[in-house]
């Protein structure tokens, strides 16, 4: 077992490296599961809030400024990673923020709103940036031709940190019922378990993740000098020496704005249209982890053999079913199984993106690039729930309507995708990293 593994892995690279690694994303997936999704979401709605009729709008807005913060300040951090070799430094700082943060969640109670939206904002935001430092390590573990296995590894064992972290949750809350205490009471212990979790799952990296990044010199880190002058200067080098790369951006940014309407409204309709309990709800939530697993875990071999392009215009054209098979179900059965269709959809794209961005980044701007691609998924984080949201409002409350028009994020990214050059990406990713070497020898020459 250990022997297949490391033959997927670049020189240097031990396999106990590559499943520490992976269980960053089991922690990272017990917060998304238990704050933004399951629990305190509701939570704050329904006791921090009280079920004001603002509630919802809160919560959303909460979500949205800590995305904001991450867009904006992602990639200057990612850029000054990638000069100080400091993505070990950025990771286990935003790690740690995040666990401290999701702890301080147990402090917030019927009333506490401030409280509550503050946490809230630090612990996403801390989370949006240990995602994007957790998927800058990829390209550092896996061989460029095992990209695809690899980071469907980390997504597989992520979806089973998600079912674990709720599965304690649900305990804690089951537990509590039995005993005459309502969630005013359980949910504060689920957020100190969310976050003991979470800690505990990223002990292994502490010790076996390393650092691969080589630090800049002087002369070339005086790009950092000034946030403004550092965005202007990535975005006019997407635009000028990484066209490919700019276009899987767009593409990112359309489904995984489809695939946001899931994660955060799923419940939502499996309530409001197709008449699901909170039982039901709960035990769809749980299907839809088992089957994301499945589809991480098991779809990385084949987008390996496919090319990661390939298997993600599969896992696109899968959401479209997916979504019309949504709007069109009239029966629990039918949606059940749209839902488990979302599931293996979901850990193939998101697995097969993110191998398609190793694969296109420079390996001297690993961080840069990863921070492009979680600024890209961080914005559609903000359009797709708010898009859905409009068409509901704007229809007055038609959800199969705003679904149906969810489709249309995943056709846009299918047109998108499918003007994707691979050989191009290649290309422009080999010739950056050789005009760099060049820079680089030149710089210690004068030296």
């Amino acid at each position: 077992m250990m022997q297949r593994v490391s033959r997927i892995l670049n020189p240097g690279v031990r396999a106990r490296e590559m499943w520490a690694w992976a269980m960053l994303d089991f922690a990272n997936s017990g917060y998304t599961t238990v704050v933004l999704t399951a629990v305190f979401s509701a939570y704050f709605v329904g006791v921090v809030a009280g079920s004001a009729p603002w509630a919802t709008f809160a919560w959303t807005a909460t979500l949205s400024v800590s995305y904001l913060l991450v867009i904006c300040s992602l990639p200057f951090l990612t850029a000054y990673a990638d000069a100080h070799a400091a993505r070990r430094r950025l990771l286990f700082i935003s790690v740690a923020g995040c666990v401290v943060f999701t702890a301080l969640l147990a402090l917030a109670g019927p009333g506490d709103l401030w409280i509550a939206v503050l946490f809230v904002v630090c612990s996403n935001y801390c989370f949006g940036l240990s995602e994007s430092a957790i998927a800058s390590f990829l390209p550092t573990l896996a061989r460029q031709d095992s990209l695809g296995r690899v980071s469907g590894i980390g997504w597989g064992v992520g979806y089973v940190g998600g079912l674990f972290a709720l599965g304690v949750a649900l305990w804690l809350v089951t537990q509590g019922q039995a005993q005459g205490v309502g969630a005013r009471v359980t949910v504060p212990w689920v957020m100190l378990s969310t976050s003991i979790i979470f800690a505990l799952a990223t002990i292994p990296a502490w010790f076996l993740l390393k650092e691969r990044g080589v630090a800049q010199s002087s002369a070339l880190n005086h790009e950092l000098s000034g946030i403004c002058q550092t965005l202007a200067r990535i975005f006019a080098e997407l635009g000028r020496d990484f066209s490919e790369f700019r276009r899987l951006l767009f593409c990112i940014v359309c489904y995984q704005a489809g695939i946001s309407v899931v994660i955060t409204l799923a419940a939502v309709y499996a309530e409001q249209v197709m008449g699901f309990s909170m039982t039901h709800t709960i035990m769809l939530i749980v299907a839809v982890n088992i089957a994301a697993a499945l589809g991480a875990l098991s779809f990385g071999h084949v987008q390996d053999r496919l090319g990661h392009r390939r298997a993600l215009a599969l896992a696109l054209i899968g959401w479209l079913v997916t979504s019309l098979t949504a709007y069109a179900a009239i029966n629990a059965a039918v949606f059940w199984f749209a839902a488990c269709l979302a599931g293996l959809c979901m850990g193939t794209t998101q697995s097969a993106g993110r191998a398609m961005v190793g694969a296109f980044a420079p390996t001297d701007r690993l961080s840069r690039f990863f921070g492009l691609w979680s600024v890209a998924t961080q914005l559609a984080a903000a359009i797709g729930p708010l898009t859905y949201g409009g068409v509901t409002w704007a229809t007055g409350g038609n959800q199969r309507l705003a679904m149906l028009c969810t489709s249309l994020f995943f056709l846009v990214a299918l047109i998108i995708l499918k003007n994707i050059s691979w050989d191009r990406a290649q290309k422009q990713r080999d010739m950056s990293y050789a005009l760099f070497s060049v820079c680089k020898q030149e710089v210690r020459a004068s030296d």
